[in-house]
């Protein structure tokens, strides 16, 4: 039970807590329930407590069961917390609690208002951990035994709960001495069930919260996920859905419902029954039989959770191409429910509200009496049966203004004309949650709808080309609707069939807009970098007079000149480190050293034509070198001296080709006396900055016309401007161990020494630490979940501090001035994301409403939903488990993304996602080549618009002229390699020496593999013949050519993958 969740926050004024214990208990509430129940037992002692003079109440120790016990209820009703293995004893003048150490130091803290509420002084014995409590028990006992005698009785009498069975050492021993103890011992379980019968202001707020909680499950989950099954025709066991649905109920946020986890709790598990089985008791369980909604098919579903341990409850009975008797019978039950909740009015006899079930039924149906429920529910609270408010014929007890009852109303076993065997038998149940106010009886779970039309479907489509058109039945009443959108007796369409039309306006709208744009000029605007720095431009000496002057004939690094000076025929040579591609040394069994040095030469297929070639045609280069030398350790710093300084002149030219590209912002205006700035400190950033030094966190600021990041350090500062902000993000931690910002821009920045076009800031919530050791750790001894609660509330805090940051922001962005950039922090769907590949990993992808986004693992993928033209979906069907999602973008110039390994159990949200958000989509069964689709596309326009545009895409359409698509039909192709990020440029630039430091790793690496080998002169006319022959049709692409030297040699299709796919970890 969640019963000990309701109290566990920082207490505020009026609350009080243990030191060191994450436990406060509410005074005010302890003190007005304590006066409460001492009233009670004064007023109702001979009636109900059975006239006593000491009410002895044992909790039993923790129980991973599911139960409910009037001792644990009373512990939470005064307490707010169930205090396992704890004996209290309420006399007029003192109450006395037997309990441990750190119980008792929580307890300590309402001594004063017991005195203060009742006048009892509030004793504590405190039981040692090895210690039976046998004399603290005796020490009870005197107590009692002083106590004045009530009239007729030798010995004092003791009320006490007598179903109750005791439970562990403690409550046995108790127990037993209690009934050694010679008092006179009375039952006073109706006396506690009166006390908890009608519910404060404050508890009819936790049952309205538990019934909305109730409520929103079976309306967007429940329902939802029956429609869903029965539409699909999905085989699914009840038991899968009881579970999938206490998933639901124990995280609220998955049916929008604001509520905290930590206060959530199941009443019992959901029940989920069908196919002649029924059993309309709360202790029904869900069998592992296949959910049955063949025609004339009952469903009944059952939900109940608690909020706060208090509990509500509700029950619907779907009816599937149901047949007159079951239409019948439903229409009596309905009336009959509304006609209990209708008689339920303080001051009415509880036996009157099932009478007026009764009445009703022997009215409309008297056939049916026989199979009516003998009671039409119980109070509930706490507990989920009060019992003593039995909605039964037999019980005279006063309905009083703030009781709650569960309304549950059924008929049991009743049979249908349907011959089949499992749909002969069917029950009908329906149950509320209902709040007896002073002037109304209030249904707090009547969000659910309960009308016929609401929960009857008909999928009977030969019944539905029989009747054309509805009529009136013998009565004169329309006949009931199904409200789903599925198959049903009005012809409603069913969502697939308006899906499909939606879909065909906009790939009419999608071809007229695709068609205008490349009247117009073509794609967007492509890549409009600059290029980065040439050979031309890296020199090492001006002129020969600053050469070096020459010690001895052999290779030395000029650090400061970058250069490299080579001993060839008696001179030394310069060359700047910049063409140098690789170096390398090895030993032979002489003991001779050998240094290979391999140089970039234009016109080869890494190094393609720069400035110098285009400028010197007929030049002669040097492709590679290799010196000898006796002295092993000589060539040692060598090697590793060239490969340091390329690298540092690699990662200098890179830097300033990337700050090249980079668009003047505007500067920062910081925030003066009047504007304070916004912040937000202790984030973290990602990109990080450069540096050895250990990472620090910064404080984000937001000024008045962009936000700046710092940390301590004078050269840890980023400035974003708002005017370069094209999508801001708000993601808090739920599933995820982050809370972040993300800021997608419209111009890359430089972030220490990094370009990026994308900006995150986050702290994590919690540690990632796990306890592997010890047992099983109890969940309901507030002696075990303080840290549990001290993440929660972390976490909690975390959330609040950014929501409170993204608020402020946003109303700083509403402010005229701003109104132009349209900003506003966008906050992910998480209900409808989906898992998939973007890039190397597998990583939960989630819409918001204006991308597709994924910022949790990087690189960070941020898809703008305007800039995409259409979405093709890719290896749906045969059988697959997976598929994938190629986004093509409205500049054809831009290279696809593509989101491989989708499980094909998102396809349909997908689908509807992308319908919701007028996104054309089309499905295909392989894999296509969009590079050379977008090539054709954009070379010849017309040719494309004439031939119906995107159509070509359309399956249904194009069925029949498949064999004139080659590129469908080839089976599966892997597409090219997608950029590092989406939202990034493609780094790779045909007219630059510039390479990343990773880049210079792998050719590090793989050296030995490809360049150490040598060439002999057979395999470079072999290179240049197949070089020529590739000259020949210079359109093809990259791939093209691969493909076609994969079959040369004698590869089949099938072949072509595997031998692409081990090239995939090189880029890792």
């Amino acid at each position: 039970m969640a019963d000990h969740r309701n109290g566990s926050t920082q207490p505020p004024n009026g609350k009080a807590s243990a030191a060191g214990s994450a436990y406060s208990i509410d005074l005010n509430a302890f003190q007005s329930r304590l006066k409460t129940f001492y009233n009670n037992w004064d007023e109702q002692k001979p009636d109900m407590w059975g006239s006593s003079d000491a009410i002895a109440i044992a909790c039993p120790p923790p129980s991973e069961d599911l139960r409910y016990l009037k001792s644990t209820a009373l512990n939470l009703w005064l307490l707010g917390f169930e205090f396992p293995e704890t004996i209290m004893v309420f006399m007029k003048k003192q109450i006395h609690i037997l309990c441990s150490q750190k119980k008792a130091s929580i307890l300590e803290s309402v001594k004063k208002s017991a005195r203060e509420a009742v006048g009892a002084d509030l004793v504590l014995h405190v039981k040692p951990k090895n210690d039976d409590g046998t004399a603290l028990m005796d020490a009870i006992f005197r107590a009692i035994r002083s106590l004045p005698k009530s009239d007729g009785h030798d010995s004092s009498t003791v009320g006490y709960i007598s179903r109750e069975v005791p439970e562990g050492k403690l409550l046995e021993t108790w127990t037993e001495k209690l009934k050694n103890s010679k008092f006179h011992l009375i039952d006073v379980a109706n006396g506690l069930s009166s006390l908890f019968a009608a519910k404060s202001g404050e508890e009819l707020t936790s049952i309205k919260r538990a019934a909305y909680l109730t409520t929103s499950v079976m309306k967007n989950f429940v329902v939802t996920k029956l429609e869903n099954v029965i539409d699909e025709e999905k085989k699914v066991s009840h038991s899968t859905l009881m579970e999938e649905t206490e998933k639901v109920i124990l995280e609220p946020s998955k049916v929008n419902c604001k509520l905290k986890a930590d206060n959530v709790d199941i009443c019992y598990p959901p029940i989920f029954q069908s196919g002649g089985e029924f059993d309309l008791r709360p202790s029904a369980v869900s069998n592992d039989e296949l959910l049955h909604y063949d025609s004339a098919s009952v469903i009944i579903c059952a939900v109940g959770a608690r909020y706060k341990s208090y509990c509500s409850n509700i029950a619907r009975t779907f009816l599937i191409d149901a047949d007159p008797i079951q239409s019948r019978a439903y229409e009596v039950l309905l009336k009959a429910h509304d006609a209990v909740i209708g008689s339920m009015k303080p001051g009415n006899k509880l036996s009157a509200a099932y009478q007026a079930a009764v009445s009703i039924v022997e009215r409309d149906s008297p056939d049916l009496i026989s199979y009516l429920t003998k009671s039409a529910g119980t109070g509930i609270g706490i507990e989920f049966r009060e019992s003593g408010l039995n909605l039964n014929a037999k019980n005279e007890q006063i309905i009083r203004e703030g009781m709650v009852f569960n309304v549950s109303l059924g008929f049991q076993n009743l049979q249908s004309e349907n011959s089949k065997s499992k749909n002969k038998q069917f029950s009908l149940l329906l149950a509320d949650t209902v709040i007896i106010t002073k002037d109304k009886t209030e249904v707090v779970t009547s969000m659910s709808s309960k009308a016929l039309k609401d929960v009857a479907y008909s999928f009977n489509e030969d019944e539905e080309e029989e009747r054309p058109s509805t009529k009136t039945d013998a009565k004169g009443t329309e006949p009931f609707m199904s409200k789903t959108t599925l198959r049903s007796d009005n012809h409603e369409i069913s969502k697939e069939e308006l899906r499909r039309q939606h879909q065909a306006e906009l790939a009419r709208q999608k071809n007229e807009e695709t068609a205008r744009r490349l009247a117009g000029g073509g794609s967007e605007a492509g890549d409009n970098r600059a290029s980065a720095r040439t050979s031309t431009e890296l020199v090492a000496y001006k002129n020969i007079n600053d050469l070096p002057p020459p010690r001895e004939m052999m290779i030395q690094i000029d650090q400061k000149n970058e250069a490299v000076l080579l001993p060839i025929n008696g001179s030394m040579v310069p060359f700047h480190v910049a063409f140098i591609r690789t170096v390398s040394s090895q030993q032979d069994t002489n003991r001779n050293c050998y240094i290979r040095i391999i140089f970039n030469v234009p016109g080869t297929p890494f190094s393609p034509h720069d400035a110098n070639s285009m400028k010197f045609p007929g030049s002669i280069y040097l492709k590679e070198a290799s010196f000898r030398s006796k002295d092993s350790r000589h060539i040692s710093e060598v090697v590793q001296s060239i490969k340091t300084l390329r690298r540092q002149v690699v990662a200098r030219e890179s830097e300033r080709a990337e700050r090249a590209t980079l668009v003047t912002q505007e500067k920062l205006q910081l925030a003066n006396n009047r504007f304070k700035p916004i912040r937000l400190s202790d984030l973290w950033i990602r990109p990080a900055f450069g540096g050895r030094g250990r990472k620090i966190p910064g404080t984000l600021e937001a000024h008045v016309n962009g936000f700046r990041y710092s940390t301590t350090r004078q050269d840890e500062r980023v400035d974003i401007m708002f005017g370069n902000i094209k999508h801001a993000f708000f993601q808090p931690a739920e599933n995820e161990m982050i809370t972040l910002l993300h800021f997608h821009l419209h111009n890359h920045i430089m972030v220490g020494n990094k370009k990026t076009k994308d900006v995150q800031f986050y702290v994590e919530v919690m540690d990632m630490v796990q306890n592997v050791g010890g047992g099983k750790r109890s969940a309901y001894d507030p002696d075990e979940l303080e840290e549990e609660q001290r993440e929660r509330d972390r976490k909690n805090k975390i959330n609040v501090e950014f929501q409170t940051f993204v608020n402020r922001v946003n109303d700083l962005w509403g402010q005229p001035q701003f109104n132009g950039l349209d900003l506003e922090f966008d906050q992910p769907l998480r209900e409808l994301g989906f898992p998939g590949v973007p890039h190397k990993s597998s990583v939960f992808i989630v819409p918001t409403s204006a991308c597709l986004v994924e910022l949790i693992e990087t690189p960070f993928l941020v898809v703008t939903l305007s800039e995409i033209e259409i979405v093709n979906l890719e290896r749906v069907g045969l059988g697959q488990k997976n598929f994938d999602m190629t986004i093509v973008f409205k500049d054809f110039k831009r290279d696809v993304l593509r989101i491989d390994s989708i499980p094909s159990t998102s396809l349909d949200g997908i689908k509807e996602w992308l319908d919701t958000t007028d996104i054309k989509y089309y499905e295909s069964r392989l894999n296509l080549n969009w590079r050379q689709i977008l090539k054709t596309i954009t070379d010849d326009p017309q040719s494309f618009i004439e031939g119906g545009g995107w159509e070509f895409l359309n399956l249904e359409a194009t069925d029949s002229e498949s064999e004139n698509s080659e590129e469908s039909d080839k089976g599966y192709e892997p597409s090219d390699v997608e950029p590092e990020s989406d939202s990034e440029d493609d780094d790779s630039d045909s007219e630059s020496l510039v390479e990343s430091e990773d880049d210079e790793e792998d050719e590090d690496s793989e050296e030995d593999s490809e360049e150490e080998k040598g060439k002999t002169w057979e395999e470079l006319e072999r290179e240049a013949s197949n070089a020529d022959r590739e000259k020949g049709n210079e359109s093809d692409s990259e791939e093209d050519r691969k493909r076609r030297k994969a079959k040369s040699f004698g590869k089949s299709r099938g072949g072509s993958l595997s031998s692409s796919m081990p090239k995939r970890p090189k880029l890792r």
